[in-house]
């Protein structure tokens, strides 16, 4: 599985490589505003509404979700629920409303994994097996073993890089009052031979941004150009580390409409008003599971999969979600603000949002 995803990144990169820029807009495809033959349209400026019956979901049971959220007292601020590009139900709770932007936490790494995906497509990184030190010549580092040597962008994409980090505000902190984040956790010792052992790293999450950074020149430019501009998403605002480089793993702050965005670009295979954004070859290998998590979720490119349903989630903590299901068109954003609500929120979807599609 892993030859066929690699060999549909190499296909994708050569594409462009020939055709020197992003794939032409088809002259079939659905342009902004403008339904095509299936009711496709483009969400830039913003989405749609529409009844739950005309998307062929049950009202009732969208309706006693929300009635769940505030007898159980769950701590979201927004839920939102998009079947087919439009909205069906929009929820905001704790006087939230849809234009405040909020920290979306590790669902930021979400799209840091799609920032790398384009800069892949462009022929700014060559593929997902070079070395993570390739990208820092001329440097030396700490604990510089052969399995640091052996670690690549493939393993820091799927967090099972063997490097000895726990995650945690004690972790966070140590990285934060550092001048130079990458230098930080290039510098730890490794605990396990890459590949071998899955370990949530939000600090690894920013290596891949430092990559970004040194391959495109300015990593948050290239996210306005190339991710954020198209999408029609203005006004949004991403953390940075002490070099002024975007935070890989979290600081990005948008309202739940932006948020779905990404979910919809993804569930386009890539393509957004007619342009291949990402590569349908990048969408598919980020969300299949490439490593065991030891639970029922497992992970991709920085993107968590969920087998039940054929589905993948960005996760951010607190409760901050964007679960897409492919096989229904169907997205689900969350925004909250407690330790618990990732499994109440699944919990949520399980037993009221999933159950609501009638077809």
């Amino acid at each position: 599985m892993v030859k066929i995803i690699r060999l549909l990144l190499l296909i994708a990169l050569l594409a462009v490589t020939l055709s020197g820029c992003l794939p032409a807009p088809s002259a079939s495809a659905p342009t902004a505003g403008s339904p095509g033959p299936t009711g496709l349209y483009w969400p830039t400026q913003d989405w749609r509404t529409s009844t739950p019956a005309q998307q062929g979901m049950d009202a009732g049971l969208l309706s006693q979700a929300i009635e769940v959220v505030k007898q159980d007292s769950i701590s979201l601020y927004s839920l939102l629920i998009i079947r087919n590009g439009y909205i069906v139900s929009e929820t905001y709770f704790q006087g939230a409303a849809a234009d405040q932007r909020r920290e979306i936490y590790s669902c930021t790494k979400s799209f840091t994994s799609t920032l790398v995906g384009i800069a892949f497509d462009q022929g700014l990184i060559d593929g997902v097996n070079p070395t993570v030190l390739s990208f820092f010549p001329g440097r030396t580092f700490q604990n510089n073993d052969a399995r640091k040597q052996a670690w690549t962008l493939e393993n820091v994409l799927t967090m099972n890089t063997g490097l000895a980090w726990i995650e945690g505000d004690p972790s966070y902190q140590k990285l934060s009052t550092t001048q130079d984040w990458a230098e930080y956790m290039l510098d730890l010792p490794m605990a396990a031979q890459p590949g071998k052992l899955f370990n949530y790293c939000s600090g690894c999450t920013h290596l891949l941004s430092t990559i970004l950074q040194t391959k495109s020149g300015n990593a948050a430019a290239f996210a306005r150009k190339f991710l954020f501009d198209p999408l029609g998403i203005q006004g949004y605002t991403w953390d940075t580390d002490n070099q002024g480089i975007p935070i890989g793993g979290w600081g990005l702050k948008l309202t739940p409409r932006e948020m779905a965005k990404l979910g919809y670009l993804y569930l386009q295979d890539g393509q957004w008003e007619g342009r291949q954004v990402i590569s349908s070859a990048w969408v598919q290998a980020a969300t299949q599971k490439h490593t065991n998590t030891g639970g029922a979720l497992g992970y991709g490119y920085q993107w968590w999969t969920y087998p039940k349903y054929g589905a993948y989630a960005a996760l951010g903590r607190y409760g901050q979600t964007i679960f897409v299901i492919p096989g229904t068109n169907l997205i689900i954003v969350t925004t909250a603000q407690s330790e618990d609500n990732n499994d109440r929120i699944f919990s949520l979807s399980d037993n009221y949002i999933v159950p609501a599609m009638i077809n």
